[in-house]
């Protein structure tokens, strides 16, 4: 059940609602209704408890007037909304050390709907050949001479498994360095200012290298089917099932490349460590209903609310908790972990050995949480003079 409105929202509720606000309020009858496997149970206690007594913490205190305050600790789970903002600033001050002085290109790469219910069911195998299959795709074109650069890519691929409401909509995002690596590692070939390669043959190739993967993975007994995929085990359904997907249209498409290092930063920043569902997107908890802000994409982006029961809105974000130890985020060619320390050193003499990038920053979390939020932490926030020490630690609360 949802309701959608373009009407501004009445602010009932003048406290700040949150994820785990739904989980506390919603939680143990949602779990006492549903069959839910181990991890999701999980990610839904660590966001319950992030940042409560029962994860422990220490007690602070200031230096100068004596007052005390609890600080708890984190559940550091990564489907978690508290826990990202640090997490996503380290990792971008990381990704400094390894930015080029060049033009990038933004692909994304969506798999059709049809296949949602299996990758549900499958969702380490099918999205490992999501991530193989572009991989692979984007290496080749690189290689072959009608797009002109022959030579070895270099990118970042992020798997983003929902759309604005929630819905499963798994689709991978690259960012590419606008050049190749020639295969002599002797110079960089630059691509072309607004054009890297045709995005509908990209989708084809990707298409074809899909679901050959997939009939593979079949063949092998590597697919779970249940529930309302458990037709798809008749090898006949199946096949059936792969020659109407080979006959539609897939889509990838490029966005407008970024024209260089500090507008690559803001982008991974936007990106790389979403959740489904940021807590300042949810605006009500009221009688079993939660209602939320989405940007609708049929209306250019334009912001609208929807409303769905409590129980329907737990369902939709526990569909984008992933596989314990699956990697979201992945580098290839030449920024693939045994690459990049040598190649970026030298694919940046290539370009320019004289560009200016943006450097690491040496900084502790206090200086990092002022830089963000413009907030001392450790000021006193009574007095507003002294500054907040630990002066003992609380335990956690089995």
């Amino acid at each position: 059940m949802e309701n959608n409105s373009n009407k501004p929202l009445p602010h009932n509720n003048k406290e700040k609602c949150e994820v785990a606000d739904i989980f506390h309020l919603y939680g143990d009858s949602y779990r006492q209704s549903h069959s839910l496997p181990y991890e999701k149970i999980k990610v839904m206690h660590h966001i319950e408890v992030c940042r409560t007594a029962q994860l422990g913490g220490h007690v602070q205190q200031c230096d100068q007037c004596g007052f005390e305050q609890n600080a708890y600790n984190s559940c550091r789970d990564r489907h978690c909304p508290k826990c990202q903002c640090l997490v996503k600033e380290q990792w971008l001050n990381d990704r400094k050390a390894e930015l080029l002085p060049c033009g990038y290109f933004h692909f994304v790469f969506t798999l059709p709907h049809d296949l949602n219910p299996i990758i549900l069911s499958n969702k380490s195998i099918t999205l490992q050949i999501l991530f193989s299959s572009v991989s692979e795709t984007l290496h080749t074109f690189a290689k072959d001479p009608q797009w002109r650069l022959e030579g070895q890519l270099g990118f970042i691929a992020v798997l983003h498994t929902w759309s604005q409401t929630l819905m499963d909509h798994f689709h991978l995002h690259c960012l590419i360095p606008a050049g190749a690596l020639s295969f002599t590692k002797d110079r960089w070939v630059p691509a072309r200012d607004s054009f890297l390669f045709r995005t509908q043959s990209l989708a084809k190739a990707f298409k074809k290298r899909y679901l050959q993967r997939l009939q593979t993975a079949y063949q092998k007994d590597k697919l779970i089917f249940v529930g309302n995929t458990a037709k798809y085990h008749s090898q006949k359904e199946f096949e059936k099932l792969v020659q109407s997907l080979s006959k539609v249209k897939w889509i990838a498409y490029a966005k407008r490349p970024f024209a260089g290092p500090e507008q690559v930063l803001d982008y991974l920043g936007r990106y790389t460590h979403r959740v489904a569902i940021s807590n300042n997107r949810i605006l009500s908890i009221d009688n079993g209903q939660v209602t939320f802000t989405y940007r609708d994409r049929d209306r250019n982006n334009e912001t609208r609310i929807m409303t769905l029961h409590a129980h329907e809105f737990i369902r939709r974000f526990l569909l984008h908790v992933l596989p314990m130890g699956f990697v979201k985020i992945r580098y290839f060619g030449f920024l693939s972990h045994k690459n990049k320390k040598q190649a970026i050193a030298l694919i940046r003499k290539l370009i320019d050995p004289y560009a200016k990038l943006p450097q690491k920053i040496a900084e502790t979390i206090t200086e990092m949480m002022l830089r963000l939020t413009g907030t001392d932490i450790i000021c006193c926030p009574k007095c507003g003079k002294g500054k907040m020490k630990i002066i003992r630690k609380l335990p956690r609360q089995y």
